[in-house]
């Protein structure tokens, strides 16, 4: 076990990610935030958490997306449905996916689908908190992404929100 982030670096991270999604924006009237379930919403809830408390001014739309028979993997722990909750419309909004560690890609490919059946946006971002870059097996990187790692296949790496640490695993 290596921690990656401590409790003070992921502080700095969440941050800067707020940081670097606001200043390519001028207004956020047309811009919503969707954590991906399960651990996106944490992610998400920091980084908007952040988002209104530089832009009081702004109303910022959030939600979350679960993507449960959207996967095309059958581990039993993904087939056990969370909520969808979208409040808003994406219709021609920017769309801003959160979630905590891209490693495949395989997860936002099925968070793209899952979109579709909720409107057709005008743009899909993606802000991650972890970046595995090796292992990739969809093209699909980040807008937004905290920590670029290179790990190995078989290492796993968890954020933990109750130590407020971002680990790896051999």
């Amino acid at each position: 076990m290596q921690i990656l982030l401590s409790s003070q670096q992921l502080q700095v991270t969440i941050q800067r990610l707020a940081n670097q999604v606001i200043e390519n924006y001028t207004s956020l009237e047309n811009v919503v935030f969707i954590g991906i379930q399960p651990r996106g919403i944490k992610v998400s809830e920091k980084i908007v958490e952040h988002i209104r408390q530089l832009c009081p001014q702004e109303k910022i739309q959030n939600g979350i997306l679960d993507i449960t028979f959207y996967r095309d993997d059958v581990r039993e722990e993904f087939h056990v449905a969370s909520k969808t909750e979208l409040p808003f419309s994406i219709e021609g909004k920017i769309v801003v996916l959160m979630d905590d560690v891209l490693f495949t890609g395989r997860t936002i490919r099925a968070a793209l689908d899952a979109l579709q059946d909720f409107g057709r946006p005008k743009k899909v971002e993606l802000c991650v908190l972890v970046n595995r870059r090796f292992n990739r097996e969809l093209p699909i990187q980040p807008d937004y992404g905290g920590l670029t790692i290179d790990s190995e296949f078989s290492q796993k790496v968890k954020v933990d929100w109750e130590r407020n640490e971002v680990i790896i695993y051999e």
